[in-house]
C-alpha cells in the first residue's frame, strides 16, 4: 500500500497566510507570463516546478519554520495562473477578432466562473485518477514536482537559477523593444525560392520554450513550420496560373506575399492538422475515459463509507460541487449583456465535465504541456456550433454565444488539467486534498483579472492576429466559429490539414507539435529549435538530469522576466508614454548575433554556473 511522504497522522503547518500570499504573487507573474507566451505561439509552459523551487527558496529566506507542505500548497497556487493564461488566451481573443467588444471584467468573471468549474468537477474523478490509478498514470510534471520539493535540501540554489533568468529575460526585453537597441524579429526574403522566408523572433521566452521542450518536440514544430514556409507556400506561388483571387483570399496568388498565402491557405491547413491530432489522442484513451467518468458519476452521489477520514483523504464537499455548479448556472445566465441562453450553459456544464474528466485523465499519460486542450476546446465549438446550425440558430448573437462558451469550458479544461497534476503531488508527499482545492479556487481570482487586463492591454498595444501576437488558438477558434455558423469555411485546405495528421499519425509522428509548427509564422519556430538545439548539446556533455534541470529552471525565468517585461512595455505603450514603431540603433546582424549569444549563454550558465549554485 502507497504511503505518502508525511503520514495522514502527522499535524504540521498548511494552509499558511504566507503560503498563500506567495503563491498568488507567483500565480501572477507565472500567470501573465503565460498568457503573453500563449498569445506569441499557442503554447504554455508549466509553472510547477519553478514554483515550487522559488517557493522553497523564499520561504527559507525569511521564515524560520517552513514545511514541505507550505512548500508544495504555493506551487500550487501558482499554478492556477498558468492554467487560467491557456483558458483565457485559447479563446478570447477569437472574440476581438471578430469585432465583439469585451471588457477586462467580463474577461475576469467568465475566467473566474470557469475556473471555478475546473476546480469544482475535479472533486468526483480525484479518488480514481489520482488514487487509484497511482503507478498507473505517470503525470509527469506532478511526480516531478513532488520530488523536487522532498529533495529541498537544494532548493536555494536551484531559485537562483530561475531568479537570474528572470532578469535576463527582462533586461533583454528591455534592450529590444523599451529602448530599441536592437530589432526582435529578423525576415530574409529568399528571392531565387518564390520569395518565400527565413525569419526569427528572436525572444528569450521563446528560446526558453524549446529548452523546456526538448530537441525532439522542437525539431517537430521546426519540421512544421519548414513544410509549411519552404515547401508548401514555394508550390502555391509556383504552380499559381490564376488572374483572380481564390477563396478565402481577396487578391491573387501572384500578387501576395509568403505572408499572404500562409495567412489565407496555410493557417487552414494547420487548423485542420490540429484540430484532427486533438481529436485522435482523445479516441486513443476513449476506454479509459468510459472509466473515469463512471468513476466519478458512482463518487458523486455515493456517501462516504466510513465517518472517519484521513486527513489526506479529505476533499471539498461533494454538496458544494452541486451547489457551486448551480451558482454558476444562475452567474452566467444572469450576468448582464449575457450571450448565452438556458440551453447554451446547460450544454456548456455537460460538456465542461466530459472534458474535465479528458483532461484530468491525459495529463495523468502525456503531462500538462503535450495536452490536447485545443482538440477539446474545438470539439466543443464544433459539437456548439453544429447543434446550433442544426436549431437554425446562425445569427452573429449565437456565434458570439458559441465562442463565449468556448471561453467557460476551456479554461475549466485547463484548470482540471493543473488540478489534477497538484494533486498528484500532494497525494505523493501527503498533502491535504480539501487544503489544494480551495486554494486553487482562491488563486484563481488575482490572475483571472490580471490576465483579463493584459490581453485588454495587448490587443490595444499591438492587435491579435498580428505578426507581434499571432494569437494561434484565438485566431483558429474564430475561423472555425464563424466558418460553421455561417457556411464558409474553406473544407478543402482544412481537409488537406486532416490528411497530413493522418498520414503523421502512420508515420508516429506527434502530430500537435508539427501542426503548431505548420501553423504558425515560421519566425516563432525557428527561435524554438535554437533553445532545443541547446537542450540537446546540454544533454550531450552532462549526461546527468539534475544539470538538464538547471537548464529548465533558468530558461523558465526567461520565460517569466520576458513576458512580464512585455507586459509592461505594452502598458506604457498604450498610455503613450513609449513608440512601438521606433527604428532600432543597432543592424540587424548584431541584433542577430546578441541572440545566438543569449543562446550560448544558456548553454554554459546550465552547464557551469557559479559554485554556489550547483547541487
Amino acid at each position: 500500500m502507497f504511503k505518502p511522504y508525511v503520514s495522514s497522522s502527522s499535524k504540521i503547518a498548511e494552509f499558511s497566510t504566507k503560503s498563500i500570499v506567495l503563491g498568488i504573487i507567483l500565480g501572477l507573474i507565472f500567470g501573465i507570463g503565460n498568457a503573453y507566451l500563449a498569445l506569441r505561439i499557442g503554447t504554455t509552459v508549466s509553472a510547477s516546478i519553478p514554483a515550487a523551487v522559488l517557493s522553497m527558496a523564499i520561504l527559507r529566506t525569511f521564515f524560520k519554520r517552513v514545511t514541505i507542505l507550505e512548500n508544495n500548497l504555493v506551487q500550487t497556487i501558482a499554478s492556477v495562473g498558468e492554467g487560467l493564461a491557456g483558458g483565457v488566451v485559447f479563446t478570447v481573443p477569437a472574440l476581438f477578432l471578430l469585432g465583439e467588444s469585451i471588457s477586462p471584467m467580463r474577461i475576469f468573471i467568465l475566467a473566474a466562473l470557469g475556473g471555478i468549474l475546473g476546480v469544482l468537477f475535479m472533486i468526483p474523478m480525484r479518488r480514481y485518477i489520482i488514487v487509484k490509478e497511482h503507478g498507473k498514470l505517470p503525470f509527469p510534471e506532478g511526480t516531478a514536482c513532488a520530488e523536487i520539493l522532498k529533495s529541498g535540501e537544494t532548493s536555494g540554489s536551484r531559485a537562483w537559477m530561475a531568479l537570474i533568468g528572470i532578469g535576463v529575460g527582462a533586461l533583454y526585453k528591455i534592450l529590444s523593444n523599451g529602448i530599441h537597441l536592437f530589432r526582435e524579429t529578423f525576415t530574409w526574403i529568399i528571392p531565387g525560392y518564390e520569395k518565400t522566408e527565413l525569419s526569427v523572433d528572436a525572444t528569450p521566452s521563446l528560446l526558453g520554450v524549446g529548452y523546456i521542450i526538448g530537441p525532439r518536440i522542437s525539431a517537430v514544430i521546426f519540421a512544421g513550420g519548414a513544410f509549411g514556409w519552404w515547401i508548401l507556400i514555394p508550390l502555391i506561388k509556383m504552380f499559381d496560373i490564376s488572374i483572380e483571387a481564390i477563396y478565402p483570399a481577396t487578391i491573387p496568388v501572384s500578387q501576395m506575399t509568403a505572408d499572404d498565402v500562409w495567412s489565407n491557405y496555410i493557417r487552414y491547413i494547420g487548423a485542420g492538422a490540429v484540430a484532427t491530432g486533438g481529436l485522435l489522442s482523445l479516441f486513443n484513451i476513449i476506454p479509459l475515459i468510459a472509466k473515469t467518468i463512471h468513476h466519478g458519476m458512482k463518487e458523486l452521489f455515493q456517501k462516504p463509507t466510513s465517518d472517519h477520514i484521513a486527513r489526506t483523504d479529505k476533499d471539498i464537499s461533494l454538496k458544494w460541487l452541486i451547489l457551486g455548479s448551480i451558482a454558476i448556472i444562475l452567474a452566467l445566465w444572469l450576468m448582464p449583456n449575457s450571450q448565452m441562453n438556458f440551453f447554451t450553459i446547460l450544454l456548456l456544464l455537460v460538456l465542461g465535465f466530459f472534458f474535465v474528466a479528458v483532461t484530468s485523465l491525459t495529463v495523468g499519460i502525456v503531462g500538462s504541456t503535450s495536452n490536447p486542450v485545443s482538440g477539446m476546446t474545438i470539439t466543443t465549438l464544433l459539437v456548439t456550433c453544429l447543434i446550433f446550425v442544426a436549431l437554425g440558430w446562425t445569427e452573429r448573437f449565437y456565434l458570439i454565444a458559441a465562442l463565449t462558451m468556448a471561453i467557460v469550458v476551456n479554461v475549466a479544461i485547463c484548470l482540471a488539467g493543473t488540478t489534477s497534476q497538484d494533486l498528484k503531488t500532494g497525494y505523493i508527499i501527503g498533502a491535504t486534498p480539501r487544503s489544494q482545492q480551495i486554494a486553487e479556487i482562491l488563486g484563481v481570482i488575482l490572475p483571472a483579472l490580471a490576465i483579463g487586463g493584459a490581453i485588454f492591454l495587448l490587443s490595444n498595444a499591438y492587435g491579435f492576429g498580428s505578426k507581434e501576437l499571432p494569437a494561434p488558438q484565438g485566431t483558429m477558434m474564430a475561423l472555425i466559429a464563424q466558418g460553421v455558423i455561417e457556411g464558409n469555411i474553406p473544407f478543402t485546405l482544412v481537409f488537406i490539414g486532416v490528411v497530413t495528421a493522418l498520414l503523421l499519425e502512420i508515420l508516429s509522428i506527434p502530430i500537435l507539435p508539427f501542426a503548431v509548427g505548420l501553423y504558425l509564422p515560421l519566425s516563432l519556430s525557428t527561435p524554438i529549435i535554437l533553445g532545443g538545439l541547446v537542450s540537446y548539446f546540454v544533454r550531450e556533455k552532462s549526461k546527468k538530469e539534475s544539470i538538464v534541470e538547471r537548464g529548465i529552471l533558468t530558461s523558465s525565468g526567461l520565460v517569466a522576466g520576458d513576458a512580464c517585461m512585455g507586459v509592461l512595455i505594452a502598458l506604457l505603450s498604450v498610455m503613450g508614454w513609449m513608440n512601438n514603431d521606433k527604428a532600432p540603433l543597432l543592424s540587424d546582424n548584431i541584433g542577430i548575433a546578441f541572440f545566438i549569444l543569449l543562446a550560448i549563454g544558456l548553454g554554459w550558465f546550465t552547464l557551469f554556473p557559479p559554485k554556489k549554485m550547483r547541487d
